[in-house]
């Protein structure tokens, strides 16, 4: 039985905790803050209920399989979930709006038919299609196996863009705004597009055309929402991991990793206490400090993106009347000036013309009564630093805007409101150790590998990396795909090549 140290109880590290005490290790996770969760935070404000994380869940089938190989109960004995129809809906900058159905490409294409013009739907279904290709190019070794030591050969983009004359020579798209412009040919479309990379951070100008696989990946396989909020698809993982005898420690920050004998061997907690370890597994964002040396990862290795990362700002609004029948769970008003907001967002600064995207859940558990109802908006914003969020006027301005945004997709919002709290990523900073309060972005093949994370094996024998931050990168169904591959790892050994 080996000792496994977990540094961090995000969803991706409580994914590998469970599968390795399943294994027969025996399993400690030590976690800075007093709960669990990372990002799936939870507010609670007189009988409202609020999401502060992620508020929908794309590709369950990671979750599913955690819970199947790690017990008898399955997910949907451990939570509640729902299919979200339409998965969205979007309202852009000349008025235009469209619902998408959920899971349903003949539907979404019929959608974008009737609310854009004839020719509208075939065109994202082509694109698609196109994507499905990417998709089946790279979903083993992106998302399914651990990081090659070739990781090189992801830095080519599987995306298969068409073949477009551009300045008296054929070009094809590299990038997401490319296929939005070239491919796509109308700017509702591009935005629709741009707003799915956006969401995950990821500035279209510069995201590869591989970023095709996002809007893909949840057209295909859904939009699912956690009745009681996706804060309890947090607690049912943690529950599994006490079921496994899985030890917690909460309030105990990690401040670095032992080295003996050239292998990891332990962890320091502030203070100086010392918990001796066979392997560590950290779950946080990985950098120097941590690790003895800080000569983890070499010039050969995929390193840390730092510095462009955004966060989120996120308004939770307590309001007075309650949920219309026929209101929509996701809607996402796009940027009055999409080149603006870019510009703002991976520039440093606070953008006048946000996107925002307005939750309405339709789930008792969110509300004290049918007479009210909880409302949670979200913009991509630059990180804490280059913008101070904890600056009292810059947050209550941009509050305010966000407010003013969503008005249009819920009427009268403003004069709704009993009570309002604030988000924003000073808050995720100080909560979740992440510089700058940057939310992690998927890994992506393409543009040379710049858009891939740290392999989940390191050049420290005995030390795993698995969260966001880590090989396949932020999401969810990402994050906890990493904790497979660390399980499968740790048990198998340094020649494991993922699930077959």
């Amino acid at each position: 039985m080996a000792r496994i140290a977990v540094i961090g109880a995000g969803t991706g590290a409580m994914a590998a905790a469970a599968r390795l005490a399943v294994a027969g290790d025996k399993v400690t996770v030590y976690e800075r803050s007093a709960s669990y969760g990372g990002s799936l935070g939870r507010h609670e404000h007189e009988g409202f209920v609020f999401d502060t994380g992620p508020g929908l869940l794309h590709l369950p089938a990671v979750q599913r399989d955690l819970f199947v190989k790690t017990g008898r109960e399955s997910l949907e004995q451990s939570v509640t979930l729902t299919q979200v129809d339409p998965a969205s809906r979007h309202l852009f900058a000349d008025g235009t709006a469209v619902s998408l159905p959920n899971a349903s490409r003949a539907g979404v294409a019929s959608a974008l038919d009737a609310a854009l013009g004839a020719g509208a739907g075939e065109r994202w279904t082509g694109f698609l299609e196109r994507a499905r290709d990417a998709w089946d190019r790279s979903r083993r070794p992106l998302l399914e196996e651990p990081l090659r030591a070739d990781h090189q050969v992801l830095g080519r983009d599987p995306y298969p863009a068409l073949k477009q004359r551009r300045l008296l020579r054929t070009r094809q798209a590299a990038t997401v705004a490319e296929i939005g412009a070239w491919e796509l040919a109308d700017a509702r479309l591009a935005a629709l597009l741009d707003g799915y990379a956006l969401s995950y951070g990821l500035d279209p100008r510069t995201a590869p055309a591989s970023a095709a696989l996002l809007p893909y990946m949840e057209q295909t396989f859904g939009s699912w929402y956690v009745m009681g909020g996706m804060r309890e698809l947090a607690r049912a993982v943690y529950e599994r991991c006490v079921a496994r005898k899985v030890e917690f420690v909460f309030g105990a920050e990690v401040v670095r990793v032992v080295e003996k004998d050239g292998r990891a061997a332990g962890v320091e907690l502030t203070g100086g206490e010392m918990a001796e370890a066979d392997r560590v597994v950290l779950g946080v964002r990985p950098h120097a400090g941590l690790v003895p040396g800080g000569q983890v990862w070499g010039a050969d290795d995929v390193t840390v993106r730092a510095g462009s990362v955004p966060g989120r700002f996120v308004v939770l609004l307590s309001l007075r009347g309650g949920r219309e029948a026929d209101a929509v769970h996701r809607s996402v008003v796009h940027s009055a000036d999409a080149a603006a907001e870019r510009e703002a967002v991976f520039g440093g600064r606070v953008a006048v013309h946000p996107t925002v995207t307005v939750l309405r859940p339709d789930d008792p558990a969110t509300r004290p009564d049918e007479v009210h109802e909880a409302v949670t908006l979200s913009a991509v914003v630059a990180p804490q630093g280059p913008v101070d969020w904890t600056d009292p006027v810059v947050r209550q301005r941009f509050t305010d805007l966000l407010v003013e945004r969503a008005e249009a997709a819920v009427p009268g919002l403003r004069e709704r409101i009993l009570h309002t709290e604030v988000r924003t990523p000073a808050e995720t900073e100080a909560q979740t150790g992440a510089e700058g309060g940057a939310v992690p972005p998927p890994a992506l093949a393409g543009a040379q590998g710049a858009y891939l994370h740290p392999g989940n094996l390191t050049r420290l024998p005995g030390l795993y990396l698995a969260g966001g931050w880590s090989h396949p990168g932020g999401g969810l169904a990402h994050a906890g795909m990493s904790g497979t591959l660390v399980a499968g790892l740790v048990v198998e050994g340094d020649g494991f090549r993922g699930s077959q």
